[in-house]
């Protein structure tokens, strides 16, 4: 005898068709596209200016909270330029990751429903979230 669909299992039907991998991919790429794209702009925009590519200045110590709460700040005070281009493209780049296993637990969670991977996946991104933001 067949059981009729729970109203949980209709609610997920149209996302079962999902491919992971294919997800992930797009993420990663897209990414890593927009971080380039960022950074070589950046890199553009100095070297019209000043006549050289590079931009220097320390990163050490830094979290990327204290990192993109300083371009913000500028940004909104008016103060746009190259450097700005640039740290947005390392933080693209470095929020990437994140984003990718956030994806991860969400279709772990409302896809598969599959606690396990839910739970690895939210020990992954805890830590990945202390280390770029709380460090």
């Amino acid at each position: 005898m067949r059981r009729a669909p729970a109203a949980s299992d209709e609610r997920a039907a149209p996302l079962v068709g999902l491919d992971m991998s294919a997800l992930v991919g797009f993420v990663l790429r897209a990414g890593v596209a927009l971080s380039v794209i960022l950074i070589a702009a950046g890199l553009l925009w100095q070297w019209r200016l000043t006549g050289r590519f590079g931009v220097s200045y320390p990163l050490g110590g830094e979290s990327l909270f204290r990192f993109a709460a300083m371009d913000v700040q500028q940004a909104v005070a008016g103060a746009i330029r190259p450097q700005l281009l640039i740290n947005s493209g390392i933080i693209v780049l470095l929020l990437t990751p994140l984003a990718r296993v956030a994806l991860s637990t969400a279709y772990f969670l409302l896809v598969e429903r599959n606690m396990r991977y839910v739970g690895v996946t939210t020990f992954v991104l805890v830590v990945l979230t202390y280390s770029l933001f709380l460090r």
